[in-house]
C-alpha cells in the first residue's frame, strides 16, 4: 500500500513526469514536475492539476470528486497549502488515493499541517522548497457538546485506538519507522521543507521562475497601441 508502487499507466505512453532525481535534498526545478507526452501520434491531456487549500473539513467533498475525476490508476498533482482538518477528512483523502492506484505528485506550496499531511504522505511523489512548512502533531480531541458520560467514555476508548492507527498509518505511507516519526508527532514539530527532503521523504527543489514564461519587455517602454 506504500507511495512507491508501480503505475498501472499503458506503458506505450510517455510518462507526464519526469524523475527529477530520488528523493533527498539536491535542489531541482520545480517546472520539471510535469513533462507533457512525446508520442504526437496519440497526444495525451495533461495530468489534473487540484488545489488541497484551506481546511480539509470543509473542502474534502470537493476534493473528492475532483480525485474520482481521475482515472483509476491515472496521474494528477496536488498542489497543498492547509492548515489541516478532522481526522476522518485525512483518512478518507490518503485510502482514495491509494486504493484507487493513483500516481500523485504531491507539492507543498506553502503550508501543509496537521490531518494534509495524511494525503501527501500518500502521494508517490512529494515536492517541497526551502520555504515548505509542516505541522507534525498527535491527534486533538475533539466532540460534540452535550456529550453523555456513556459516549464520552467510548469516545475516549475509540480516541485512544484512532490515535495509534493514524499515526502506524502515517508511519507507513512515509515508509519510515514509527518510532523516528513519534520524534516529530510527540509533543509536536514545526519541520522545514528542506528537513522532510533531508529525511528522505520529498524531493527539495528551487522556487524560481521560468525564463522562458516571463514576458519579454516591448519596445517604447512597454506601452501597446489601443485601436479605438
Amino acid at each position: 500500500m506504500g507511495p512507491t508502487a508501480a503505475s498501472p499507466l499503458d506503458k506505450t505512453t510517455a510518462p507526464l513526469y519526469t524523475q527529477v532525481g530520488p528523493m533527498g535534498c539536491s535542489p531541482c526545478n520545480l517546472f520539471e514536475i510535469r513533462q507533457m507526452p512525446t508520442n504526437e501520434a496519440t497526444p495525451e491531456q495533461p495530468p489534473l492539476e487540484i488545489a488541497v487549500s484551506g481546511d480539509l473539513t470543509e473542502h474534502e467533498g470537493e476534493i473528492c470528486e475532483k480525485l474520482l475525476a481521475v482515472p483509476l490508476g491515472g496521474e494528477c498533482v496536488l498542489y497543498f497549502n492547509s492548515p489541516g482538518g478532522s481526522a476522518y477528512a485525512a483518512l478518507s483523502l490518503a485510502s482514495l488515493i491509494v486504493l484507487r492506484g493513483m500516481n500523485v505528485t504531491g507539492v507543498v506550496l506553502a503550508e501543509c499541517s496537521s490531518a494534509a499531511i495524511w494525503p501527501l504522505a500518500a502521494c508517490r511523489r512529494r515536492v517541497v522548497t526551502a520555504h515548505s512548512v509542516l505541522l507534525f502533531h498527535p491527534l486533538k480531541w475533539e466532540s460534540g457538546e452535550h456529550v453523555v458520560i456513556d459516549e464520552a467514555a467510548e469516545w475516549a476508548r475509540h480516541f485512544a485506538h484512532l490515535e495509534k492507527d493514524m499515526d502506524l498509518m502515517l508511519a507507513r505511507l512515509f515508509g519510515i519507522a514509527p518510532e523516528k516519526l513519534a520524534l516529530w508527532m510527540k509533543p509536536g514539530r514545526y519541520v522545514s521543507g528542506r528537513e522532510l527532503a533531508e529525511a528522505g521523504l520529498a524531493e527539495l527543489v528551487e522556487l524560481t521562475p521560468r525564463q522562458d514564461l516571463i514576458p519579454m519587455p516591448q519596445e517604447g517602454g512597454g506601452k501597446r497601441k489601443v485601436k479605438r
